[in-house]
């Protein structure tokens, strides 16, 4: 059983700029393991921090918790137009993880943003919610557990699926299902078909395919994000993508790309360097739980 006072003790290291940023990441994962009004309520405080990374990383949590209690300050992030382009963006896609159909003529309406990103995030979640409104319920829950932009091809070919993936004339909505079901089927070609498009389509659509990269976890995928994080012409939002990703498949090589970047100009960059460093230690150790916010607290001495 949690107490208040431990949500509220984890909450205070989210919120705390002075904690280390890895350490208030571990805090908000084991937040959004908790849930419940007083979760919602640290992670909605949260969005007044300064870094883009962590309030990108609120509204990933607060869509992959599906309460719709998270819907007013989720729209409010997406709304307000002094939030960076990749917390607006994932702003947008937590509300059509969250499922609710009462947001979806806002959705509409900021499928138009003068920000491409949060343009095509808001299309993806209005034909999410379309879907599940087609099929009257959720897609079956996938091997990785979470709560995807697009419900994944029926198709199984991983030759038609990378097809489909790279095809740019092609509705984004329909390579975002090829992506999903190239990342459930697994192995190495599907891992190298989903590494093709890093190459290609736009910056959302990039950044989508490091995500998925990541939690595929393949090792014939790292020379691809090694280089996409290395290409400083690129969008900071696919370069931290492809950080996490790194740290996350957690092999030797990665280790090398990650602390080649972990003094980047780039502050996204050089933030999510730090958060897939810890990733990475945490892959490669013994411990069991990344969101260990409970058993710090719980072992910490009172």
């Amino acid at each position: 059983m949690v107490t208040e006072q431990e949500v509220e003790a984890i909450g205070r290291m989210l919120v705390d700029p002075k904690q280390p940023l890895h350490a208030r990441f571990r805090a908000l994962f084991t937040l959004r393991g908790l849930g419940g009004p007083g979760a919602i309520a640290w992670i909605s405080q949260a969005f007044g921090d300064d870094s883009a990374l962590l309030k990108h990383e609120l509204a990933y949590c607060l869509g992959q918790m599906q309460d719709a209690r998270a819907i007013p300050v989720l729209l409010a992030v997406l709304q307000d137009t002094r939030q960076e382009p990749m917390v607006r963006h994932e702003a947008g896609e937590a509300l059509g993880a969250i499922g609710d159909p009462q947001v979806l003529e806002l959705l509409k309406q900021y499928s138009s943003d003068p920000v491409i990103e949060v343009a095509e995030t808001c299309q993806l979640a209005v034909r999410r919610l379309e879907w599940l409104q087609q099929h009257g319920r959720e897609p079956p829950v996938g091997p990785y557990l979470s709560v995807d932009p697009a419900p994944p091809a029926e198709e199984c070919d991983v030759g038609r699926l990378r097809e489909a993936l790279l095809d740019e004339s092609r509705p984004l909505f329909e390579r975002y299902r090829a992506m999903f079901a190239l990342r459930n089927a697994g192995g190495e070609a599907a891992a190298l078909a989903l590494a093709e498009g890093l190459r290609c389509g736009s910056a959302l659509f990039r950044h989508e395919v490091g995500y998925v990269l990541g939690q595929l976890q393949h090792e014939a995928a790292v020379p691809q994000l090694a280089a996409a994080l290395a290409r400083h012409a690129e969008n900071p939002m696919v370069r931290h993508e492809c950080a996490e990703a790194l740290g996350a498949i957690a092999r030797p090589s990665c280790l090398a790309a990650l602390q080649a970047h972990v003094g980047d100009p780039e502050r996204v960059v050089r933030e999510s360097c730090e958060v897939a460093l810890d990733m990475y230690e945490h892959e490669t150790g013994l411990a069991f739980q990344y969101a260990d916010g409970l058993e710090q607290l719980r072992g910490a001495p009172s």
